[in-house]
């Protein structure tokens, strides 16, 4: 019963971690609103559809997470009375598969940082600075928010395998 509770509070706090996302696309959405309304210069009026794209694939993004978790979490105690060694194994399995792909998002998204940084500064144009400001703050979010999802996911591996005996028993 441990793990069911280990597994149902890692899940939680990840749909805690996706709604996060969907608050900061809500920023950028009201920034884009803003800067239609409020903006006067070229430079201004430029993140106006980037800050709008940005703002919506972090909503993607968000709510996509927060289903995914939320009916994950739901399905939790089924699988887990079904068959509680199957249920480890296939949280070990997650653990193991997720890491690898934070592993992936963290080499390739300072590589995207890169690159919309160097938009910035040798393209002189208001909406290449726009989209490269605004792809910068995007990948900033993601990586403030999947550090944290990473940190949790080892610490769920290891209270998994500190849990293990008790599946045997």
């Amino acid at each position: 019963m441990d793990i069911l509770k280990t597994a149902t509070d890692w899940a939680k706090a990840e749909v805690f971690s996706s709604s996060f996302f969907i608050l900061f696309g809500m920023l950028f959405l009201c920034g884009s609103i803003g800067f239609w309304q409020l903006g006067k210069t070229e430079l201004a009026k430029a993140f106006q559809y980037p800050l709008l794209v940005t703002g919506a694939l972090l909503l993607i993004i968000g709510i996509g997470l927060v289903y995914s978790n939320s009916s994950r979490l739901s399905s939790f105690p089924t699988q887990y009375e079904e068959n509680a060694s199957a249920f480890y194994a296939s949280e070990m399995e997650r653990v193991q598969s997720t890491s690898d792909g934070f592993k992936n998002v963290f080499r390739v998204i300072p590589m995207i940082i890169i690159v919309a940084g160097f938009l910035i500064l040798f393209v002189d144009k208001p909406l290449w600075r726009a989209i490269g400001i605004s792809t910068i703050a995007m990948m900033m979010i993601i990586m403030l928010i999947d550090t944290n999802s990473e940190a949790r996911i080892v610490d769920y591996g290891q209270k998994l395998k500190q849990l293990e005996s008790s599946i045997n028993k």
